[in-house]
């Protein structure tokens, strides 16, 4: 069975960037473009994984990724940020983050994190 995404990013070219990533080897079941969104969009789907970005308007990858974690603790959330985000990324591990790659994004990188965490 193929593991199911949701893909969030506030920037439509980083969404069709990473959905392109995944496309190949994940089902992507749709796409968000801030935290509050992919909440209830994960909601709907209960996806297997997300790729989720870290700052976004209205609710942030961090917020985002506890709300998510709260109610589905087995959900697989990836973090993609930016370099310089470091201290981001401890607050996003604390919020239940699974792992992260860095943008630009590498395809490669990308898929091996999930397939890392998804089996």
């Amino acid at each position: 069975m193929t593991e199911r995404v949701l893909v969030v990013d506030d920037s439509s070219f980083q969404r069709t960037v990473v959905r392109d990533a995944l496309a190949d080897r994940f089902e992507v079941v749709d796409e968000a473009e801030n935290g509050a969104e992919a909440v209830k969009i994960f909601e709907a789907y209960e996806p297997d994984a997300v790729s989720m970005d870290v700052v976004m308007p209205e609710m942030t990858g961090i917020e985002a990724t506890a709300a998510i974690k709260d109610r589905w603790p087995d959900a697989v959330i990836v973090m993609c940020t930016s370099v310089d985000q470091q201290e981001k990324m401890m607050e996003a591990v604390k919020a239940g983050a699974d792992g992260y790659v860095t943008k630009p994004v590498d395809a490669d990188e990308l898929v091996g994190e999930f397939e890392s965490h998804l089996g």
